[in-house]
């Protein structure tokens, strides 16, 4: 009995043939929208005015073969200052879209979150890009002022 036994798991063994071995850890994905950039300390003297405040920015890439609709998404810091996509805010493959601090006119590439002070803070932060389900989708940090502005 102990033998057949043997032989009916050996069989199997050969038959799922490594279909039960340890998988290797996976890469992260790349995240369907990721944030690419942000330029977090406007270039010149930071004195709230609209170009100053328009010159902070977040800029966001669709990293899929499809249109993605970021309605409901949201794009905050450590803070808790957030902007939300309202309305459709469709963003086709390949193409980006910058969040501007301060007030304009929304445009297919560009959205401004019409603050009117700074949202990210020169010394250190994190711009967090969730869903309309609230699911973090990116995330983008940096620790020193640095060069004013981060690539992810």
């Amino acid at each position: 009995m102990m033998r057949r036994l043997a032989g009916i798991v050996a069989a199997f063994a050969v038959a799922v043939g490594g279909s039960l071995a340890v998988a290797a850890p996976a890469q992260a994905a790349t995240p369907a929208i990721e944030i690419t950039k942000v330029y977090y300390d406007s270039p010149g003297v930071d004195n709230r005015s609209k170009a100053s405040l328009n010159a902070e920015y977040v800029k966001l890439t669709n990293r899929r073969a499809r249109t993605i609709n970021l309605k409901n998404w949201t794009l905050r810091d450590k803070a808790n200052h957030v902007y939300t996509f309202t309305g459709n805010v469709n963003l086709a493959k390949g193409k980006s879209l910058v969040i501007r601090t301060g007030k304009g006119t929304n445009t297919a590439s560009t959205r401004y979150w019409g603050s009117g002070n700074y949202v990210w803070n020169n010394t250190g932060d994190t711009a967090y890009l969730r869903n309309a389900s609230g699911k973090l989708i990116d995330k983008c940090a940096w620790t020193k002022k640095g060069k004013g502005y981060t690539t992810c």
